[in-house]
C-alpha cells in the first residue's frame, strides 16, 4: 500500500487532519443532503487504506486506543443526558421491551448468525454476539436528524441505542469471562462470576452517586457557571476510568447512568450543559469514525469469504427484525413502527472498538478465529451505515412515520396577522401551527381550521405534545417583544438562527433598548412592529400570495404593489425562504411571493374574497356562539386543573402531533 512509502504525520498534524475531515464531511453532508456517516466513513477510507496519508497506528501510536475509548465514553454520557424519562410517554413500554427482552434475544440471534453464517466457533460467536446488541447512538443520531421521524419511533431507536450500548459491552465481557473460565481451571468460575457482579454493581453505584452529586452541587451554585462544563468533563472521565480499572468496559455503564441521572435532575443550567455536550459529540463522532476507517486492516477484510456476506445478510434481514418483532409483540406499539424499528439497526463505533478489543483477547487465550472479529465488525458497520443512511428516510416515508414531509412553520402568537400568514402558507402546502398562551387569541385560528396549540411553546407540555421536529421555521409574532425575543433566543440553537424570526421590537433603534446580537432572531417584516402590522391589517392589508410568470414579472408585481412588505418567497425548487422584509432584487418565473399588501389586482381573487365574506356573514352568528362556548369550556377546565396544554382546535394524535385539516372560513 501507499502507506509504506510515506514518512507519516506528526500527532498534531494527524489530529488536525481528523478534525478537518470529520467536520468537513458533516458540513458536506448537510449541503448535499446526504448521510453524514457515509461521508465520514468514505473520508477515513480514502486518507487511510486508499492513499496511505494517515495511519492511526503509525501517526498516533499508543494514543489511538485511549482516544477512542474516551470519545465513546463521552458520546454515551451525552446520549444518557438526552434520556429524559418525561419524554418517553407512550414509548416507555416499547423501550422496556427492547432493553429487557430485546437485548438477550439479540444476543442469541446474533450469535446464531455468527456461528451458522460466518462460521465462527461458539466461543467467538458468543462474545461477538454480545457486542452486537448495540445499535450505535453515533449512527442513530445523524440518521434521525436527517429522516425527521415522528416522536415515538425516534424515541424507540434513540433509547434502545443508548441504553443497550453499555449492556452490549458488558454482555461481551460476561461471555469472554466464561470463555476464559472454560479454557482455564474450572475452579476460577465462581470468582469470575463474583468479579462480574461486583464490577457491574460498582459501575451502577458510581454512576448514580456521581450524577446525584453533580446535580446537588450545581443546584446549590457551589460551582461557578463558567466552571460547570469543565467540572462535568473531569467527572465523566473519572467515572469512566474508575470502574474500568476493575472490570473492563463497565465504565460505559457508569457514564450512561450518570448522564441519565443528570438528565432527570431538572437543573436550571441543564440546557446549556447539553448543548455544549452536543457540540463536543459532533466532533468526537466524526473523529472516531475517521480514526476507525483510516486504521482499517484491508488485508483482513479482503481475507473474508462469502460467509461474511451471508452473516451480514442474516443480521440485517433475519436477526434484527426477528429480535425487534418478538420483543415488541403485544406491546401496543403500532405495526408500522414495529416494522420500521425492526429494519433499522445501524451499528457504530462502539461495535468496532469493543469487537476489535475482544477479538485480540480471544486470540490471546488460544481461540484462532477471534482474529476475524475486527474485520467482520467493520464490514457490518460499513454495510448498515450505507443501507440505513440512505434507506431510513424512504422507509419512514413509505410507512407514514415522517413528522412532516414538508418542513412546517410554527407561529408563536395568535393574531389576525399570524392567522392570515398561516392561511397563505397552507395554500402553498406548508404545514403550520399557531401557539398562544391565551385561549381567546386562538379563536380566529380555530375558526379558520388552522392547527393550534394552547400553551407556552417553551413549556414541557409543548415539548411532549408538539412535534417540533416537523417544523423548519419559527416565527415569534406575539404582541410581547420580550416574549418574542425569549422564544427566538431559546429555540435558535435547535432550529438554527437563520430559521428563527421575530417581529421588530418597539424603539429597537434606541441605544437604551438595543439588545446584543446574540439575543433574538432575524427580522420577519423589516422595521414593522406588531402594532404597525396590526394597524395595517385593520386598514385592509392582507397577506397575499402571487405567482410570477413570463407575462407577470417581478417588476410588474413591484409596480402594482409599491408599499408591499415581502415576507417570504417559494421558488420553483419548493424551498420556502423568509426574506426578513428585504426588497426582492430578482425572482425566477414560477416563484410565489408571500407579502403583506393592501390592493387586490386579480378579479378572481376579488370574486373569491366576496364569496368568502358572504359565507361568513351567513354563518357568523353560529360560529361566534360555538367559539364562545368552547372558550368558556376551556377556561373552566383550566381553572379546575393545571392542564399542560392541548390542541383545542383539532384532534391530537400522540404519535404525530396536531392533525391538519378543517375548512378555512373568513371572519
Amino acid at each position: 500500500m501507499a502507506a509504506g512509502t510515506l514518512s507519516g504525520l506528526t500527532p498534531v498534524e494527524a489530529i488536525a487532519l481528523v478534525g478537518v475531515l470529520g467536520v468537513g464531511a458533516q458540513w458536506l453532508a448537510f449541503r448535499l443532503n446526504l448521510p453524514a456517516i457515509v461521508l465520514m466513513l468514505g473520508a477515513g477510507l480514502i486518507v487511510g487504506p486508499v492513499l496511505g496519508i494517515f495511519d492511526p497506528a503509525r501517526d498516533l501510536g499508543a494514543l489511538t486506543g485511549p482516544l477512542i475509548s474516551v470519545a465513546v465514553a463521552i458520546i454515551l454520557f451525552e446520549g444518557g443526558m438526552t434520556l429524559n424519562l418525561h419524554g418517553l410517554r407512550d414509548a416507555a413500554k416499547g423501550v422496556k421491551r427492547l432493553v429487557l427482552v430485546g437485548a438477550p434475544l439479540g444476543w442469541l440471534t446474533s450469535a446464531l448468525a455468527l456461528h451458522y453464517g460466518a462460521g465462527l466457533s461458539w466461543a467467538t460467536a458468543s462474545v461477538f454476539g454480545g457486542v452486537m446488541i448495540v445499535t450505535g447512538p453515533t449512527v442513530i443520531a445523524p440518521i434521525l436528524r436527517q429522516a425527521r421521524l415522528a416522536r415515538r419511533p425516534a424515541a424507540l431507536l434513540q433509547w434502545e441505542a443508548i441504553v443497550n450500548d453499555p449492556i452490549g459491552a458488558l454482555a461481551a465481557v460476561l461471555a469472554f469471562e466464561v470463555v476464559v473460565v472454560l479454557n482455564t481451571a474450572p475452579a476460577t468460575a465462581e470468582s469470575t462470576a463474583w468479579h462480574m457482579v461486583l464490577g457491574i454493581l460498582l459501575a451502577l453505584a458510581l454512576g448514580l452517586i456521581a450524577g446525584l452529586a453533580i446535580a446537588w452541587i450545581f443546584r446549590r451554585a457551589l460551582v461557578p457557571e463558567y466552571m460547570k462544563v469543565p467540572v462535568l468533563f473531569v467527572t465523566v472521565l473519572a467515572v469512566f476510568a474508575l470502574p474500568n480499572g476493575y472490570l473492563h468496559e463497565s465504565g460505559l455503564l457508569a457514564v450512561t447512568v450518570m448522564g441519565l441521572v443528570i438528565a432527570n435532575a431538572k437543573l436550571p443550567s441543564f440546557v446549556e450543559l447539553r448543548r455544549f455536550k452536543e457540540h463536543a459529540t459532533v466532533l468526537l463522532v466524526s473523529g472516531v469514525f475517521i480514526l476507525l476507517a483510516a486504521g482499517l486492516d484491508v488485508e483482513q477484510v479482503l481475507a473474508l469469504d462469502w460467509r461474511a456476506a451471508l452473516f451480514v445478510a442474516l443480521v440485517v434481514l433475519v436477526a434484527r427484525p426477528l429480535t425487534v418483532l418478538l420483543s415488541l409483540a403485544f406491546s401496543g406499539v403500532p405495526w408500522r413502527e414495529r416494522l420500521f424499528v425492526a429494519f433499522t439497526g445501524p451499528r457504530g463505533v462502539v461495535l468496532v472498538a469493543v469487537a476489535g478489543l475482544f477479538g485480540e483477547r480471544l486470540v490471546a487465550v488460544g481461540i484462532a478465529d477471534g482474529a476475524q472479529v475486527g474485520a467482520l465488525a467493520f464490514l457490518l458497520v460499513a454495510v448498515t451505515v450505507v443501507v440505513h443512511g440512505f434507506g431510513t428516510k424512504p422507509l419512514a416515508r413509505a410507512l407514514g412515520l415522517v413528522a412532516a414531509e414538508t418542513p412546517g412553520v410554527l407561529l408563536v402568537g395568535g393574531s389576525r396577522f399570524s392567522v392570515a400568514l398561516a392561511k397563505a402558507l397552507e395554500k402553498l402546502g406548508v404545514p403550520v401551527l399557531i401557539t398562544d398562551i391565551n385561549i381567546r387569541r386562538l379563536r380566529r385560528a380555530r375558526s379558520e381550521g388552522i392547527d393550534i396549540f394552547y400553551g407556552d411553546i417553551l413549556s414541557e407540555a409543548a415539548e411532549r405534545s408538539v412535534e417540533l421536529v416537523g417544523f423548519g421555521t419559527i416565527l415569534a409574532v406575539t404582541d410581547n417583544d420580550s416574549h418574542n425575543t425569549l422564544v427566538a433566543t431559546d429555540l435558535a440553537p435547535e432550529f438554527g438562527r437563520e430559521s428563527v424570526l421575530q417581529l421588530s421590537r418597539d424603539h429597537e433603534d434606541s441605544k437604551r433598548r438595543a439588545l446584543p446580537v446574540s439575543l433574538g432572531g432575524r427580522r420577519l417584516a423589516g422595521d414593522l412592529t406588531y402594532d404597525v402590522i396590526d394597524q395595517r391589517m385593520i386598514e385592509g392589508h392582507k397577506v397575499r400570495v402571487t405567482r410570477l410568470t413570463e407575462e407577470y414579472t417581478l417588476a410588474d408585481w413591484q409596480a402594482a404593489r409599491p408599499d408591499a412588505m415581502v415576507l417570504a418567497i417559494l421558488p420553483p425548487d419548493g424551498t420556502l425562504r423568509f426574506t426578513g422584509g428585504k426588497p426582492l432584487e430578482k425572482a425566477a418565473k414560477g416563484t410565489r411571493i408571500i407579502a403583506l399588501a393592501k390592493e387586490v389586482v386579480d378579479k378572481e381573487d376579488n370574486d373569491k374574497e366576496l364569496a368568502e365574506k358572504e359565507l361568513a356573514e351567513r354563518e357568523g352568528n353560529v360560529v361566534a356562539d360555538a367559539e364562545q362556548a368552547e372558550v368558556l369550556k376551556a377556561e373552566a377546565e383550566e381553572d379546575a386543573s393545571s392542564a399542560t396544554g392541548s390542541n383545542t382546535g383539532s384532534n391530537t394524535n400522540s404519535n404525530s402531533g396536531p392533525n391538519t385539516g378543517g375548512t378555512a372560513r373568513d371572519n
